[in-house]
């Protein structure tokens, strides 16, 4: 069945559709990101599983408001899920059928008031696409953690206290993604990021996490890390 993973962290055999990345699941460091990568392994072993798999980033912000029911989610930053196709032509017009299903929804508040979903789905034949939300996290989500014993702080002050720090790093992953493949429109500017951190006024989900005593959240810091590491390592390799 296909699968297509509504998260920050890549699955691994979405990471194997990357172009330079193919054996990166495999790899001890990239390994020991996940919680158990063993899980993965059975999925790696030819292109057909790999090809099941796609991912759809999560850009979106949206929370339960603590008085409403269950089903009741109020959203900060409506932007949209950004989904990569699946390799084949048959699963990808599965979520092209989601995609414009969701783009038909009306909800009839009144009698002179019709809404469209304030959140779409975007399915896109780049694999990059999802990555755009790498420089986020990385320029923001987890800069919310701040040196113990200091509190952890909003997004909009992780990535406008230092703006040019700020932008640096987001910049910094964005080029990284370009290098592996990716093409400059697959990605948010960094002055459209920075606006839109204005209205993000609560810490990121694993800031959160952190401070209530988690010991595993999800590290795209960590990955990202790596797979810089990785390519200056085939990029120097390749220049000798």
């Amino acid at each position: 069945l296909p699968v297509m993973a509504i998260t920050n962290m890549p699955l691994p055999p979405f990471l194997s559709r990357i172009p330079g990345l193919e054996a990166m699941p495999k790899n001890p460091d990239i390994r020991a990101c996940y919680k158990d990568p063993d899980l993965w392994d059975a999925f790696l072993t030819d292109k057909d599983n790999i090809g099941l798999f796609t991912q759809c980033s999560p850009d979106p912000q949206a929370f339960r408001p603590p008085d409403e029911s269950p089903n009741v989610l109020q959203v900060r930053l409506p932007t949209n899920f950004k989904a990569t196709r699946f390799a084949s032509d048959e699963h990808t017009n599965m979520l092209r059928h989601m995609e414009q299903s969701i783009q038909d929804v009306r909800f009839k508040l009144d009698e002179d008031t019709v809404l469209q979903l304030p959140v779409k789905l975007r399915v896109h034949d780049s694999v990059f696409v999802p990555l755009a939300k790498w420089a986020m996290l990385l320029a923001g989500n987890y800069r919310c953690i701040q040196p113990y014993p200091k509190d952890v702080i909003s997004i909009k002050d992780a990535v406008t206290s230092d703006v040019e720090m700020s932008r640096q790093v987001y910049n910094s992953v964005v080029e990284l993604c370009i290098a592996l493949g990716g093409k400059e429109e697959d990605f948010v500017p960094f002055e459209k990021y920075l606006a839109a951190a204005e209205s993000l006024q609560n810490p990121s989900s694993a800031a959160r996490a952190v401070a209530n005593g988690a010991t595993n959240i999800e590290r795209v810091d960590k990955v990202v890390g790596l797979i810089g590491k990785f390519t200056r390592g085939q990029t120097e390799q390749d220049g000798s």
